[in-house]
């Protein structure tokens, strides 16, 4: 399935050229040799007011971008995670306030990095249990191998928890392995991105009974009709399956970035919550038009809207923003103005961060530089894909906000 322009932008408000400096912008990336190829939709009222590609899936095979291109979407896998936690908590099968113990026994008696090295940490007992609303909103005091910004990243590294945990691990092994590992602060008073939603992954496992694929394949995916959505590619799905890019240090280019080797190409020992999917264009607009319909599309209603509405209000503690509460370290997002809600960043002043939004807008990203946004108040969704690693080396998101706000003239 493959998306095409459903409405002249002009019917919805956008100005045709100026939505047209989108891909004239972007393009300049691919022809300057920055990125191999992207593909982007707007939309506004449901309509699909821009749909464009441009570049190649995969530059050193010749095979461009096509609108039915399978992406790696690593954390905009998380969203989806969050969607299968709070479809369970509607069904009343757990608490945003229960303690994630009471499933997973191996963070019964967590501990929290007080200070010393690497090799000889002093820790401290946890003052307050991790509970699930601390895993939707990164608040747990897990945190991620590869960020390599605190003691505690290069404990998760030497344990073999770099982007993702050791090869050989299912999700429950790679659960109870980081159990054992100190957290970076007390639960509940900083916000530090982290493999919490692998971990949420698991709680849905657990609760729920099935495996996540299974879950994700027969409460979300096939209800929602995203079919080409998945953990991985095999035979010609794999064909459509865009390479991965880094920046060279010394030239500037886009070169293939071969640490992914052939991950996505079988099914993989854990299935990561956190950053495991492949997607396209196609199937993620359908999960964000569910998101702006309020947990309906097509007549199917997978969440209530006031729990969409809940999921994305701002959850940080105290109500302050990602600017102020932040362990640092991470570069997925501009924090000042920005809150966290249940799985998603949110805004509450887009002036600070001087990026043109709605307050309520909310959005999140993958490592290897694709982005979403839904804004409710303009009824606005974005996608962007490509594939270039790390997503902080280029400002693509901010930019592809300021190209697309710019163009709405109603």
């Amino acid at each position: 399935m493959s998306l095409q322009r459903s409405v002249d932008p002009d019917q919805v408000g956008f100005d045709p050229a100026r939505l047209s400096r989108v891909d004239d912008h972007f393009a300049r990336y691919v022809d300057a040799g920055q990125l191999a190829g992207w593909q982007i939709v707007v939309t506004r009222r449901g309509e699909i007011a821009h749909a464009s590609t441009y570049g190649a899936r995969d530059r050193e095979a010749g095979l461009p971008v096509e609108p039915d291109t399978l992406w790696r979407i690593y954390s905009m896998t998380k969203p989806i995670t969050s969607v299968a936690a709070m479809m369970l908590w509607e069904e009343g099968r757990l608490q945003l306030t229960d303690e994630i113990s009471r499933w997973l026994p191996e963070f019964a008696d967590v501990r929290v990095y007080d200070r010393g090295s690497a090799l000889k940490p002093y820790t401290v007992p946890a003052v307050e249990p991790i509970r699930v609303w601390h895993l939707l909103t990164h608040t747990a005091g897990l945190t991620y191998g590869f960020l390599q910004t605190s003691v505690v990243d290069g404990m998760y590294r030497a344990a073999g928890y770099d982007l993702y945990p050791p090869s050989h691990f299912d999700l429950a092994a790679a659960t109870e392995g980081l159990a054992r590992l100190p957290l970076l602060f007390q639960p509940g008073t900083a916000w530090g991105y982290s493999v919490a939603t692998d971990v949420l992954g698991r709680l849905v496992e657990v609760v729920s009974g099935q495996s996540l694929d299974t879950f994700f394949t027969e409460r979300i995916f096939t209800p929602l009709g995203m079919t080409d959505t998945g953990w991985w590619a095999e035979g010609a799905d794999a064909d459509r399956l865009a390479a991965c890019y880094a920046v060279h240090p010394q030239t500037g280019q886009a070169v293939r970035y071969d640490q992914v080797g052939t991950l996505a190409l079988k099914k993989p020992a854990l299935l990561s919550g956190g950053g495991g999917l492949l997607s396209t264009a196609a199937d993620y607009h359908r999960f964000t038009q569910f998101l702006l319909r309020g947990g309906e599309l097509d007549g199917v209603r997978l969440l209530g809207p006031r729990t969409v509405r809940f999921m994305t209000r701002n959850h940080l503690p105290g109500g302050q923003d990602l600017g102020r509460l932040s362990t640092g370290g991470f570069a997925e997002t501009t924090f000042d103005g920005i809150g966290f809600g249940l799985g998603f960043a949110v805004v509450q002043d887009p002036v600070p961060s001087r990026t043109p939004s709605n307050a309520g807008e909310f959005y999140w990203g993958g490592m290897a530089s694709t982005a979403f946004w839904v804004d409710p108040v303009d009824e606005i969704t974005t996608l962007l894909f490509t594939q270039l690693v790390p997503s902080s080396t280029y400002p693509l998101r901010a930019e592809l906000r300021q190209l697309v706000y710019a163009a709405l003239v109603d």
